[in-house]
C-alpha cells in the first residue's frame, strides 16, 4: 500500500510540475503576442508610406 501512495505522489508532483510549465509558456506566448502588436503598430505607418510610393512609381502621372 505504501508503494501505491508513493506513485500516486510521484504522479501527483509530475502533474504539479508539468502545470506550472505550462503557466510560464502561456505567460511567455502573452508576451511575445503584445510585443508583436507593438512591431505591427510601430510598422503599419512605416508600411503604408512605403505602399504609397511603390503605387506612385508603378503608376506614374
Amino acid at each position: 500500500m505504501t508503494w501505491v501512495f508513493a506513485g500516486v505522489g510521484v504522479a501527483f508532483a509530475g502533474v504539479v510540475v508539468i502545470a506550472v510549465l505550462a503557466i510560464r509558456v502561456l505567460a511567455a506566448a502573452r508576451k511575445l503576442h503584445r510585443e508583436l502588436e507593438r512591431a505591427r503598430a510601430r510598422l503599419t505607418p512605416k508600411q503604408d508610406i512605403l505602399r504609397q510610393k511603390i503605387d506612385a512609381l508603378r503608376h506614374p502621372e
